[in-house]
């Protein structure tokens, strides 16, 4: 039996958990908006057409900011066509998922669906093909309470208060030649920092998010971050932060490894931060939106979906639709952890995306909703991690991987409440062979109890919740207990486990 050994001591704080960290991403892109979130004539849309079994998922799942209207899709969208009477709303061609968008579902009408889920709106604006212009008139279309054309215009569509969004993102992977408009660091910086002036000018109360890097595999990244923040440091709030991971040819262990490229994506953008921080001479410390994270099989869409032709322009059309397995949700667990355990810097976060676009929820036309295997990582990590984070030392053997070398088998970190009284552990065994039984030291926490235990694990690492089998895959109570100040927990292979203390 494989065993690992680690403590929990309330005293070891990385940092506060914000409820931002456990933000969405809702992009108009294939069925996420219609055929997801909004279905007209469906038994379960509301007066508005918003499918309420979805709102429900969504309300369970636990999102708190939710990220729009893109994505690529933002570097082509004109902000004024999704406003006004829904029959004066042009349809455009959109050229980043080579779709026709209707724009029947538009600022107002995503709001009205915010307030349903209880979420706060998280707004991108068009830094590719637009500008510093279109970026504030949006801001006073949103924030002005009245008194002035645009702000008018919003009270006459039918918004007497302000939409008041506070977060505010100046455009989206500007780095990446396939975007609308890419540009050099140096000229992005630039647009940017005069983008965000002009902004503060007229609401000086929102937070901004530069562009950061794609991903830390692009050969322009850190170079990125440091000529971008160089231009806009003393102008925003957070730089961004986007990272997918699939399994490749069959390699699952280093698949489940993940993590620890994500780890030290965040470290790196951080140490990127400082060091212009420090040339600055500058007192403000540049927090880290992780505002695009996932299992995602880019390379099906790269070789399968990707759609073409002039004269091929759906609507809706079904785009990314992965469907996870046990494994995807054991990685994806484990990629909510590195955030937990980046607490301190990482202070907002937005999983894509939300609905059937590599999605926790998926949906069918005319049909049910169901929760995919990532569901449960997210929903319980989004309820159960509160207060403080905590860096936990952990023993752990280790194992090799192919792409990220030797890795612990065990990883893990905690979270703790003082307000409550609770603490939580989430764990990852790694291992595709053999349990591992964890022992925690707990006496730090005094005399608690187990609340609640989660695992999600199968003896087919490939199971996924469908259509025809929506409720394949569902978490289970883990094996724990506790003596003499100890807690005991069996790790099945290939599995994620919560457990909730006090």
């Amino acid at each position: 039996m494989t065993s690992a050994h680690l403590t929990i001591d309330p005293r070891t704080a990385i940092g506060a958990v914000r409820r931002r960290l456990f933000g969405g991403f809702v992009e108009h892109l294939g069925r996420h908006v219609y055929d997801g979130i909004y279905e007209p004539g469906h038994p379960e849309a509301d007066e508005e057409g918003f499918r309420r079994d979805v709102i429900e998922l969504v309300k369970e799942l636990g999102v708190s900011t939710i990220r729009y209207p893109g994505g690529n899709f933002v570097s082509g969208f004109r902000w004024e066509d999704s406003v006004g009477p829904r029959a004066d709303r042009p349809r455009r061609l959109d050229l980043a998922w080579h779709s026709t968008e209707t724009n029947e579902v538009g600022l107002h009408e995503f709001a009205s669906w915010l307030d349903k889920v209880g979420s706060d709106l998280m707004m991108a604006v068009n830094l590719g093909t637009r500008g510093t212009l279109e970026a504030i008139d949006l801001l006073e279309y949103a924030n002005v309470p009245g008194g002035s054309t645009l702000s008018d215009l919003r009270i006459a569509n039918g918004r007497t208060e302000p939409f008041d969004v506070r977060m505010w993102c100046l455009g989206n992977e500007m780095d990446g030649t396939w975007q609308l408009g890419h540009r050099s660091a140096d000229d992005y910086g630039k647009l940017a920092s005069q983008t965000a002036k002009g902004m503060r000018q007229l609401d000086p109360s929102i937070e901004l998010v530069v562009c950061g890097s794609s991903g830390a595999a692009m050969p322009t990244f850190g170079e990125w971050e440091r000529v971008v923040l160089t231009h806009t440091y003393d102008d925003v709030d957070y730089i961004s932060l986007h990272a997918y991971y699939q399994e490749r040819d069959g390699d699952l262990d280093s698949f489940l490894a993940s993590s620890t490229d994500m780890d030290h994506f965040i470290e790196s953008v951080v140490a990127t931060a400082d060091h212009v921080k420090a040339v600055l001479g500058s007192d403000k410390t540049i927090e880290l939106s992780f505002d695009e994270w996932n299992v995602w099989y880019l390379d099906r869409w790269q070789g399968v979906e990707k759609i073409t032709g002039i004269d091929n322009w759906p609507v809706a059309p079904r785009l990314l639709e992965d469907v996870y397995s046990v494994a995807d949700a054991v990685v994806f667990g484990s990629l909510l952890i590195s955030l937990l355990k980046h607490a301190d810097r990482v202070t907002s976060a937005s999983l894509a995306q939300l609905v059937n676009v590599i999605a926790p929820i998926m949906t069918e036309p005319g049909g049910p909703a169901w929760r995919q295997t990532t569901f449960f990582p997210f929903s319980i990590t989004s309820r159960l991690a509160r207060g403080e984070a905590l860096r936990i030392p952990i023993e752990s053997p280790t194992h090799s991987t192919a792409v990220y070398g030797e890795v612990p088998l065990v990883d893990a970190v905690a979270t703790s409440d003082a307000e409550s009284g609770r603490t939580a552990l989430f764990l990852v065994n790694r291992s595709t062979t053999d349990s591992v039984t964890v022992t925690a030291d707990i006496s730090a926490l005094g005399e608690v109890g187990v609340l609640e235990s989660h695992t999600l694990a199968d003896d087919d690492v490939t199971a996924k919740n469908t259509l025809e089998d929506p409720e394949r895959v569902a978490p289970r109570a883990a094996a724990v207990s506790i003596a003499d100040g100890l807690l005991s927990i069996e790790l099945p292979p290939v599995s994620w486990t919560a457990v909730s203390l006090g």
